[in-house]
């Protein structure tokens, strides 16, 4: 059977760079979207075998050049979002509305066999926040256009690569004290990047057309939890300080100015939200795909790097070293 030709949008982060190794190695031959192919080039290149693996540089709003990928593709895949708005059209409802619309449409106009899309959990609550507005709108635009889309909705998605696990102890780390926002209440369920990308593998290979799908991790834990346990992880001791709702949102307006912002007032608005599976739709667990990774389990593999000397510290050393010439002459 020849393998079926996936094309994907936002292939260079964690999460298609993920997918990408795994649908090669089930023979999936795949068509990688970059903006920037000399600085994602070589990472894509070493994701699958030569001939499987086909990268092109685009701008995703350039129609006519991704209308020419449609033609020889069998399933599209739509991972590009973002998490603050910038210039030059980075917009929420460019990038969460506009572009799925015409991802929709053109899956329609040649006849593809599946189009999966990756939105985000809790937006239908999140009815302040433009971030969840424009990914619900998307949604709505997408299923308008190509019925048989499958969209999944995950939880917080954590891997050494991520901008979440990562981002929060290296803050850790240099920071004496922490803000709790919402006194540290708002619950989440973390999802594994390889438990989500063997949901979206399973979702092709099995042809699952479920409309929308939760994405879960195993375990429901809340913000003040999650920092807890980095720390612990990290093996550090800070304060973790309940901050009033007028501060955060001054502190947000101030980091808003900077060209990566640490926290965003819509970002604040989402915290007010649970973002854990809300019981209207199905999860991964009803698909027979149910999380197997654990927060601490996965975090621990990296969370290394984030410790007083590394993965060999001194202190590790020492204990060894201290252990063997005891055992040697006893």
């Amino acid at each position: 059977m020849k393998p079926k030709n996936v094309l994907i949008f936002g292939c260079s982060g964690q999460i298609g760079r993920s997918i990408v190794r795994k649908l090669t190695k089930d023979n999936f031959t795949v068509t990688a979207v970059t903006r920037n192919i000399h600085q994602n080039g070589i990472v894509l290149k070493t994701l699958g075998n030569a001939g499987f693996i086909n990268i092109v540089e685009a701008n995703i709003f350039d129609e006519k050049k991704i209308r020419e990928l449609f033609k020889k593709a069998d399933i599209c895949i739509n991972l590009i979002g973002i998490l603050y708005e910038q210039k030059k059209g980075n917009t929420f409802k460019n990038i969460h509305t506009v572009f799925p619309s015409i991802l929709a449409k053109l899956c329609k106009e040649y006849n593809l066999k599946h189009f999966i899309h990756l939105s985000a959990l809790g937006i239908n609550d999140a009815v302040d926040s433009d971030y969840a507005k424009s990914k619900l709108e998307g949604e709505n635009e997408i299923f308008k256009n190509f019925p048989l889309a499958t969209i999944l909705r995950p939880s917080i998605v954590y891997s050494v690569d991520d901008k979440f696990s990562t981002s929060f102890m290296t803050l850790l780390n240099r920071l004496p004290a922490f803000p709790l926002y919402y006194n540290g209440k708002t619950r989440f369920a973390p999802i594994a990047c390889s438990d989500l990308t063997d949901i979206i593998n399973h979702v092709i290979s099995k042809n699952i057309y479920s409309k929308i799908i939760e994405c879960v991790g195993p375990e429901i834990i809340t913000f003040k939890e999650i920092l807890q346990r980095l720390l612990n992880l990290i093996g550090k001791k800070r304060i973790l300080l309940p901050f009033p709702l007028p501060f955060a949102e001054l502190s947000a307006r101030f980091f808003e100015i900077l060209p990566k912002p640490l926290l965003t007032r819509d970002q604040l608005r989402l915290l007010k939200y649970d973002n854990i599976a809300s019981g209207k739709y199905k999860t991964n667990s009803d698909i027979g795909m149910p999380s197997k990774r654990y927060f601490d389990d996965e975090v621990k593999k990296y969370c290394y790097m984030w410790r007083d000397g590394g993965q060999f510290s001194t202190e590790k050393y020492i204990s060894n070293n201290y252990l063997e010439n005891k055992s040697n002459k006893n």
